[in-house]
């Protein structure tokens, strides 16, 4: 497996497309916009200039990398030579189906189609394609660059040799892969999204501000960072897109997503991505709380 299509050039997409193409393999880097393109290579270059800065890289490992990596805006000659193929578009349940359904048609007989997603079910992607036991999921961390674990979701069709694979393939990555069935959430945002959830609750009902809630949860429960500034950093939208996800597929009220993050994705208070969200991140400020009541 040397030519891995990664589908999307955002946060995800820029980010897998960096790892494997520091891994040595020929990446294809697909976004419908030369512009979203230019944005995510940009962020691959700066982030490859930290790693030189702290001599974890060389100059020459840099260019190498970007050397790994070409783009398309056309999807059907991005994947036309893909061994692998990685998805990491919005996570949205009919723009997947459309993708793997196009995938299908465009990508070689024997090429892996994987996606990124974060809760939605494999299965379901999967049976948009004539090849249900070549769709895995895999679900990379953020940063991808810097963060070792990778959830490995077979779908209902998913072969024991495409798991393989991709579980050897992960590997080769510096990853650290790790097998879990396909039910909504997965395992990382089954546990995690809840807890942010209930976070959210916490500030809702007035128990503690945003700052107390995340102090309490980095020093008492030695978390790196607090709930509500991951929520931020992970986009608003983003987590009430996987609780919604998780709120249909098991219908139990525990998941349903708090009205204030709804609320607050409405307003366009996405966190990090928008500029603000429970912190605000304009030029001026680096993750200072916003000053209005969120009550």
């Amino acid at each position: 497996m040397k030519n891995v299509t990664v589908i999307g050039a955002g946060t995800m997409g820029n980010g897998i497309a960096h790892t494997f193409a520091q891994s040595g393999f020929k990446v294809s880097l697909v976004d419908r916009s030369q512009e979203s393109i230019d944005q995510g290579l940009g962020i691959i270059a700066k982030n490859l200039d930290r790693m030189i800065a702290k001599e974890r890289i060389t100059e020459a490992d840099k260019e190498a990398t970007l050397s790994n990596i070409t783009s398309f805006t056309d999807l059907k000659e991005g994947v036309s030579k893909a061994d692998l193929v990685v998805e990491a578009a919005t996570e949205n349940l009919s723009l997947k189906l459309q993708i793997f359904g196009d995938l299908d048609q465009f990508a070689p007989a024997d090429c892996i189609l994987s996606t990124n997603t974060s809760s939605i079910s494999i299965t379901q992607i999967a049976a948009a394609t004539q090849r249900p036991d070549k769709v895995i999921g895999m679900h990379f961390m953020n940063p991808v660059p810097i963060m070792k674990l990778v959830e490995i979701i077979r779908g209902y069709s998913t072969s024991d040799e495409v798991t393989k694979t991709i579980m050897d393939l992960s590997k080769k990555l510096g990853k650290t892969p790790t097998e879990v069935n396909d039910y909504p959430g997965f395992v990382a945002n089954r546990i995690l999204m809840p807890m942010i959830n209930e976070a959210i609750e916490t500030l809702y009902n007035g128990v503690a501000g945003v700052e107390e809630i995340d102090t309490v949860m980095k020093l008492g429960m030695a978390h790196p960072m607090g709930p509500l500034q991951l929520a931020d950093f992970i986009g608003l939208d983003i987590c009430l897109s996987i609780l919604n996800v998780m709120h249909g597929g098991f219908k139990n009220p525990k998941y349903a997503p708090c009205p204030l993050l709804v609320n607050m994705v409405m307003a366009g208070k996405k966190g990090v991505k928008s500029g603000e969200g429970f912190y605000d991140y304009s030029a001026s400020r680096k993750a200072e709380v916003v000053s209005k009541s969120f009550l």
